[in-house]
């Protein structure tokens, strides 16, 4: 799915709303509402009134790591932007250029056996493609000290070139991240999450909508190209899958926190419709030929017009809805990437159903 719009530059959120005048907090960003076609405009603060009791959010607790660090490819310098480690001790990475002005821009992968300097005396040797159908990510081993530590220790958070500057790590953590057991995360954050506050969490909690926690680390994307994601690792818990089918036993709505909470659920349901307690790899790509059994609304941030995720918005929404979503959000100038604005998409509402929220007499 490719979206007939064209995104300004000046469109791209440049700092986090915080950062953007005295007093603001993490949920000063605006809020798109899809109900089909049906397009509204609030605060994201007014979320706890747009959702209703019995409602889930299913939300990532991958934490976010320090994924980018300075290099050395021979003579030249490099940025290695580590996206993802496989169950062999491999690391997934991306090698990037410098591009003088804080940011990177992409070059040619490779070459086979290529070593990388890294601070720490960690080394990196460059063994193979990921995909065979391009060389953006190498699968490359690592010797000397190891990589998690030297990136707690030199590494700083993923930058793309629309951002002002650099951020410390904890702009990058959402309010559900959670540190895993081998210390790994998320190469880039788990976005849609990020506007959460505690305050905001308490007021959900107390209006009746509930939180079901899942982890799916995320790798690296990329500006340059829109290829569909690559394997993931995932974890829906038992708790979680019995929250979820309880929800959609009754009338309550499960809505996605991300992209990567959809991925991770949808890679847990069966053909029988019934989420049940998983953990490894997915490679799922969601579309609107595969549908979704388990999502019935989105929270996301506004992607790029060619990006592999609209696909699955399609999946949830259908085509119309996020035409004409997307539409309003450059008419409303709203703002994209990860800190900008969100987009809620729920299903229409029935006109003869009447549903009455926790504060209800």
């Amino acid at each position: 799915m490719t979206l007939a719009v064209s995104v300004p530059e000046e469109l791209s959120a440049r700092v986090p709303v915080e950062q953007r005048g005295p007093g603001l907090d993490r949920d000063a960003v605006r809020l798109l509402v899809s109900r089909g076609t049906e397009v509204s405009h609030h605060a994201f603060a007014e979320l706890p009134r747009l959702l209703r009791a019995g409602d889930l959010l299913v939300v990532n607790t991958s934490p976010t790591l320090a994924a980018a660090v300075d290099g050395h490819l021979g003579h030249a310098r490099v940025v290695v932007h580590f996206s993802t480690r496989g169950d062999d001790g491999r690391w997934a990475v991306e090698l990037r250029e410098p591009d003088g002005k804080g940011t990177t821009r992409a070059r040619t992968g490779g070459p086979a056996e290529g070593e990388v300097r890294l601070p720490g005396g960690v080394r990196l040797v460059l063994e193979e493609p990921v995909s065979a159908c391009g060389e953006r990510l190498w699968w490359a081993r690592a010797a000397g000290a190891g990589v998690l530590g030297m990136l707690r220790e030199h590494g700083r958070p993923i930058r793309y070139s629309y951002t002002e500057r650099d951020q410390p790590l904890s702009v990058y953590q959402t309010v559900f991240a959670l540190p895993s057991a081998d210390g790994t995360g998320s190469a880039e954050m788990p976005s849609a999450a990020r506007p959460f506050t505690a305050r905001l969490v308490a007021e959900l909690v107390s209006r009746g909508v509930q939180f079901a926690p899942i982890t799916l680390h995320t790798g690296v994307a990329s500006q340059e190209a829109h290829e569909p994601p690559y394997p993931e690792r995932f974890s829906v818990p038992e708790a979680s899958a019995r929250l979820i089918n309880a929800v959609k036993a009754g009338d309550g709505r499960v809505v996605a926190v991300g992209t990567t909470a959809v991925r991770a659920v949808e890679s847990a349901v069966g053909p029988d419709g019934v989420v049940r307690a998983r953990a490894g790899w997915t490679d799922l790509v969601v579309t609107p030929e595969r549908g979704v059994r388990v999502v019935d609304g989105l929270l996301t941030g506004l992607h790029e017009p060619e990006a592999s995720h609209l696909l699955m918005l399609e999946a949830i929404a259908g085509r119309a809805a996020i035409d004409r979503g997307y539409d309003e959000a450059l008419r409303g100038l709203y703002l994209w990437h990860e800190f900008g604005d969100l987009h809620l998409l729920l299903p229409e509402e029935d006109p003869h159903t009447e549903h009455c929220s926790s504060n209800c007499r």
